[in-house]
């Protein structure tokens, strides 16, 4: 619920000339929507346009939210997933139209023989809800999981549909990865080397133990039955299968977090779990970063230019249309990430790539204009996606880039204190 502050926390960062409504925007998240702990970073053809920051870190609601601050960032990971098999494909590791089982032969039992890795990548293959009960002790360990999932039987026929891959979507990215991989790398290997180390981007998926605990956010959350109030803002067939133990989405969902509500991942025993899915912590700029780096050729990490292509390309539609099987919604999936669609729409044109995330945030890389954007925060709203916090903070964004003149270089940020 939106509540207005009478005396909202300062907005610090930086804007380019020219974008000075998103700063604008971004203040009236705190004053307007409640928001209580976020960052936006947008970088346009090679300069940092937006870098801003508000509000607090800590749940006592002292400390500030600094330049280095990190956080928690759901499925925002996925998009990080989908660009670092990606890179594999570019590296010639795999191929999108080869089927997963000449990579990973197990993966072929129980009528998985001809998934495609494009299927499997674009969340078509049924592997959303996992046989096995994770816990902390499984969900990292890859060999254990690779072998779980190769095993099972898929929750649809693959290519029917498509469906929100919660926490798997990882995993099968990172044993496709290590199982082609030279150095037999897992998926927070490879992205830590191959994409997050060339770039500088402050992203992990799985902390470190280097990194301070100190610089990250904590996640504010929500109690799963207030989902039950908000089914005018999220999918009311999502809600419901939430508290239905056969549903498909009661297992994708509640599986580890029975019923605990998405915040209860956001403690340190789970931070260095290498979940690709759902378990990616970094920054705001960390994000924009990766996704700036995609947007512009993907030149520094040697990124394929068919490869680009494939992501900018709108995805096969599955057999029976784009109806999210475990999220109860329509939502467009490709190679990891989301498209824009008449349901989920971002960007400048229908090249656009990102994710959004529980809670509100989002992140997207648009090929047309150049531009990496990511709005990240603390505090999980409920909503399905355009929580209205995030959104006019992205199409301001996007109406300044609009206006800038084509060959544009941008001048001076404005410092905002």
């Amino acid at each position: 619920m939106s509540a207005t502050l009478t005396n909202p926390p300062p907005i610090q960062g930086h804007v380019a000339p020219g974008f000075e409504p998103v700063r604008e925007a971004f203040a009236q998240a705190f004053t307007r929507h409640g928001e209580t702990g976020a960052a936006c970073t947008v970088i346009h053809q090679g300069r940092t346009v937006v870098q801003l920051r508000g509000g607090t870190t800590d749940v006592a609601q002292t400390q500030p939210w600094r330049p280095d601050t990190m956080l928690l960032v759901y499925s925002l990971t996925k998009g990080m997933t989908g660009l670092a098999a990606a890179l594999a494909v570019s590296r010639g590791l795999f191929r999108y139209e080869q089927r997963v089982a000449e990579v990973w032969p197990e993966f072929a039992a129980n009528g998985k023989q001809d998934v495609t890795i494009r299927q499997l990548l674009s969340e078509q293959a049924g592997m959303a809800a996992m046989d096995l009960k994770l816990n902390l002790g499984n969900m990292g360990d890859q060999n254990t999981l690779a072998a779980a999932l190769a095993r099972q039987a898929p929750n649809w026929t693959p290519g029917d549909w498509a469906g929100n891959h919660a926490y798997t979507i990882g995993w099968l990215a990172s044993e496709l990865i290590r199982r082609t991989d030279p150095r037999r790398r897992t998926l927070g290997r490879f992205f830590a080397d191959e994409i997050a180390a060339p770039l500088g981007a402050d992203f992990h998926i799985g902390l470190p133990p280097s990194v301070p605990q100190q610089r990250i956010a904590r996640i504010q959350g929500f109690a799963a039955w207030r989902m039950l109030f908000a089914m005018d803002t999220l999918p009311p067939l999502m809600v419901l299968g939430m508290f239905w133990p056969w549903c498909l989405t009661f297992r994708t969902l509640n599986n580890p977090l029975l019923l605990q509500g998405p915040a209860a991942l956001d403690t340190p025993a789970w931070w260095p779990i290498e979940n690709g899915g759902a378990g990616g912590i970094g920054s705001a700029t960390g994000l924009a970063t990766v996704y700036h780096e995609f947007a512009t050729g993907g030149r520094k990490l040697g990124l394929a230019p068919e490869v680009l292509q494939a992501l900018s390309d709108a995805p096969p539609t599955p057999r029976n249309g784009w109806r999210d099987q475990v999220l109860k919604t329509s939502l467009v999936y490709s190679l990891g990430l989301e498209k824009p669609s008449p349901w989920l729409q971002f960007g400048s044109t229908p090249a656009a790539f990102g994710t959004f995330a529980v809670g509100g945030s989002f992140a997207f890389g648009d090929p047309a204009t150049g531009l990496g954007y990511a709005y990240v925060t603390r505090k999980l709203g409920l909503y399905k996606w355009d929580d209205p916090r995030e959104k006019p903070v992205r199409d301001a964004v996007m109406a300044c880039v609009a206006r800038l003149p084509q060959a544009c270089t941008t001048p001076e940020m404005e410092t905002v204190e």
